[in-house]
């Protein structure tokens, strides 16, 4: 199998215990530069052919639990040379992996498809007993396979369960109830349940609640009532989660006259209403864009004591400004604060995109600085939002000043970020040499650009008869020591074909150019 022949190709450059001292436990976090170093690595040595095992080799000896599982987060997108990654540090004598790098690396394989790799995985461990087989892991699979829309493997991965000593139990069935459900895959989830509800399984009011929530995302409240029928016809002591899976099923699928009848008669069946209840319908009048409906039920949760979450406020919020109604929404960013619901990023940014938007320079500015006094952390699209905006109306000042401050705050630009800079200053008269050097800062700091920013800046030096630049970045970019970027090169050089397009959707950077 896979992971075999891996093994042993790893036992040849087997470390022996008394050339390293392998740092078993550590409390603290890992060096940021070792982590960074170790997925660099990681991140070239990409292809099978490469012989990653000799160039990590100088880390053995400040291997950690620990290390491993930051370097493993981090390296998330890179499925195969993380599992190499994973062994080799196995290889390590007297070096033990975490519970958790093993559920990691689970949940690596899983999300970049490589099941077979994952299956021989759980194979090897349950022989060797390194790991125990845990439900939980068992949890990561369903999620793998419901994400990469494969839904009959994540119930073939439910009745896999018992080869690998795990009886299943209903809570294993509710999660993948759930995740089948979170990806649209609820008519199989349906069929499913309809397999095992008779036998020695028995759903609980939660697995229903599952269901009906399910169907209610794609929109199908005439399926949520069935099983809400069918929970009543079987006696089934019907909760408020099960209530609010109703409810929330039938004012999605627009039926919200039908769920204030059932809200209405709640109370008659011995349940008080809770937040989310009344958020429920809140969400329902922001997506029919009626501001004055959602505000009634918050000032009826307000009477009943409830308060809302941020989530709840930040549907509000996003409609009063999607109205233009600015005042309203800051009024509710303090009403938060008064109540103690702290605003989160989604909040202010929510905010922060109607004054980019209006080009509201000194507004936007003031908010971000507010952010800090009332403890938000920013985020990439807080920055690439208040950039575009700066480079759009020509404040290059102000951008400059943002661009450098964004280390002090501990952020550190991403691919998006880059993109933001070199498409917004392709566009404007005389910037072209500062597009530039945001490229090269880009490809200095080891970030592959986007195959479109790389083709826009090309087509722009070309257009102002700046040809030789573009030598002269392809070349910078051959001396990288990240293989996506050398590949890059190509297209800097104007051969678009002979390279794997790196498109914004494959990353989860976002592209806000």
């Amino acid at each position: 199998m896979a992971i075999r022949s891996l093994l042993k190709s790893l036992s040849v450059k087997h470390f022996s215990s008394q050339s390293i001292a392998v740092h078993q436990t550590t409390s603290n976090p890992p060096s940021p530069h070792l982590v960074n170093d170790l997925s660099r690595i990681l991140s070239d040595y990409r292809k099978p052919q490469h012989d990653v095992e000799s160039a990590l080799a100088p880390f053995a000896s400040q291997l950690s639990p620990t290390l491993v599982e930051h370097v493993l987060k981090r390296c998330k997108n890179l499925g195969f040379s993380a599992h190499r990654f994973f062994l080799w540090a196995q290889s390590v004598a007297g070096f033990q992996h975490s519970r958790d790098s093993y559920h990691i690396l689970v949940d690596i394989l899983g999300s970049s498809r490589q099941f077979p790799f994952l299956w021989d995985f759980l194979t090897e461990t349950k022989r060797t007993e390194s790991c125990e087989i845990s439900r939980e892991i068992f949890w990561i699979v369903f999620r793998a396979y419901s994400r990469a829309n494969l839904p009959s493997d994540a119930i073939r991965a439910f009745n896999k369960m018992l080869d690998y000593g795990i009886t299943p139990c209903v809570d294993d069935l509710d999660q993948l109830l759930y995740t089948l459900c979170k990806r649209k895959h609820v008519k199989q989830a349906q069929e499913f349940f309809d397999q095992v509800k008779g036998g020695e399984l028995i759903p609980t009011v939660k697995s229903y609640s599952i269901l009906m929530k399910g169907w209610g995302e794609i929109g199908d409240s005439g399926e949520a009532q069935k099983l809400f029928d069918e929970m009543l016809e079987r006696e089934y002591t019907v909760d408020l989660l099960a209530w609010n899976s109703v409810l929330d099923a039938l004012c999605k699928g627009g039926k919200v006259d039908e769920a204030y009848e059932l809200f209405r008669g709640m109370r008659s069946k011995g349940l008080e209403p809770d937040a989310y209840s009344y958020s429920i319908f809140i969400r329902a009048s922001c997506s029919e864009n009626d501001i004055h409906s959602a505000f009634r039920v918050l000032d009826s949760m307000k009477r009943c004591n409830l308060a809302p979450n941020v989530f709840t406020y930040n549907c509000i919020i996003k409609s009063l400004c999607k109205n233009n109604k600015i005042d309203e929404a800051y009024e509710l960013l303090d009403e938060m604060l008064e109540r103690g619901v702290k605003p989160d990023t989604w909040s202010y940014n929510t905010v922060l995109a109607f004054h980019c938007d209006h080009n509201e320079v000194n507004t936007a500015l003031n908010l971000i600085s507010r952010m800090d006094k009332d403890g938000c952390n920013r985020d990439r699209h807080t920055y690439n939002m208040v950039l575009k905006m700066l480079i759009r109306i020509g404040r290059f000042d102000r951008m400059e000043k943002v661009w450098y401050s964004m280390e002090k705050k501990g952020f550190y630009p991403t691919v998006s970020t880059y993109a933001v800079m070199i498409h917004g200053l392709c566009k404007k008269r005389g910037k072209l040499e500062e597009a530039s050097r945001y490229f090269e800062m880009m490809i200095d700091e080891g970030i592959p650009p986007y195959t479109e920013t790389c083709e826009v800046l090309r087509n722009k030096l070309i257009g102002f008869r700046f040809a030789e630049r573009t030598d002269i970045l392809a070349d910078k970019m051959e001396r990288s020591s990240s293989e996506s970027i050398r590949e890059a090169a190509s297209v800097m050089r104007g051969n678009r074909g002979s390279v794997r397009l790196r498109k914004e959707e494959e990353f989860s950077e976002g592209g806000e150019w």
